[in-house]
C-alpha cells in the first residue's frame, strides 16, 4: 500500500489495519516463544534422548516453560504498560 492510498483509507480502515498488524506481531511472537522455549528447555533438561521422557526430564521441562511463561507474560505487561503511558502523552 502506497502512501496515496494510506492517506485516502478512513480511520475506521486505518484502525482496522492496526488491529490486524498487531494481531499479526502477537502471533509471531508467541511462535517464536515457543521456538525458544522448545530449544532451550530441551536443551537444558533432556540430557540423553531417549523414547520416553523420564519424571526428573519431565520436571524439569514443565519447571522450565513455567518460567519462561513468567518471564514473557512479565516482559508482556511491562511492554504494554509502557505504550500505553506513551500513547496518553500523544
Amino acid at each position: 500500500m502506497d502512501s496515496n492510498q494510506l492517506a485516502s483509507l478512513t480511520s475506521a480502515q486505518k484502525e482496522e489495519i492496526m488491529q490486524t498488524v498487531q494481531a499479526q506481531v502477537a502471533l509471531a511472537n508467541m511462535q517464536e516463544l515457543l521456538s525458544k522455549v522448545t530449544d532451550k528447555c530441551f536443551k537444558k533438561c533432556i540430557t540423553s534422548p531417549g523414547s520416553s521422557l523420564g519424571s526428573s526430564d519431565q520436571k524439569c521441562i514443565s519447571l522450565c516453560m513455567d518460567r519462561y511463561m513468567d518471564c514473557f507474560n512479565l516482559t508482556s505487561r511491562v511492554y504494554t504498560q509502557r505504550l500505553q503511558r506513551e500513547r496518553g502523552r500523544m
